[in-house]
């Protein structure tokens, strides 16, 4: 196994691993390291996906609980994670078989949130998003 660089110098350690893999030297790759950071690499991917619906389900909330504050600044941020939460969804189309799990803790969080930050108690917010993935993915859409 050739983990002596991994707790060390994690840089090194990748160009490592990348060089035994195109060298085909399979034999010597630390393969323990190599899958767990694999798997954060898809965790991170999840959790990027989960950030960007949250920043834009609280948005959303904010929209529709507070309509004498809307501006701007809100529309633009709901307008930027759309696009960001596609784009992330494009690029890791496998996160499509997850997404209502993930949509549903986006959620729980962003019902936290929006109350933190509007003032308004998280149970007038519905219990579950109220609103669809396509609404959600509606460039045109906005909660009334």
């Amino acid at each position: 196994m050739n983990s002596s660089n991994y707790e060390t110098d994690f840089y090194t350690w990748t160009q490592q691993q990348a060089a035994l893999l195109k060298a085909g030297r399979l034999s010597e790759i630390d393969v323990e390291n190599l899958i767990e950071e694999v798997e954060t690499m898809g965790r991170s991917e999840r959790r990027a996906l989960e950030s960007r619906l949250s920043v834009l389900l609280i948005h959303m909330l904010k929209w529709q609980y507070q309509p004498g504050r809307r501006g701007n600044s809100w529309k633009f941020t709901i307008d930027e994670q759309r696009f960001s939460f596609q784009k992330v969804l494009k690029q890791n189309p496998g996160l499509k078989s997850e997404i209502d799990a993930i949509l549903s803790d986006a959620y729980e969080y962003a019902t936290m949130k929006a109350a933190h930050e509007t003032g308004l108690r998280s149970d007038i917010f519905p219990s579950a998003c109220p609103w669809t993935l396509e609404q959600l993915s509606d460039s045109s859409y906005y909660p009334q």
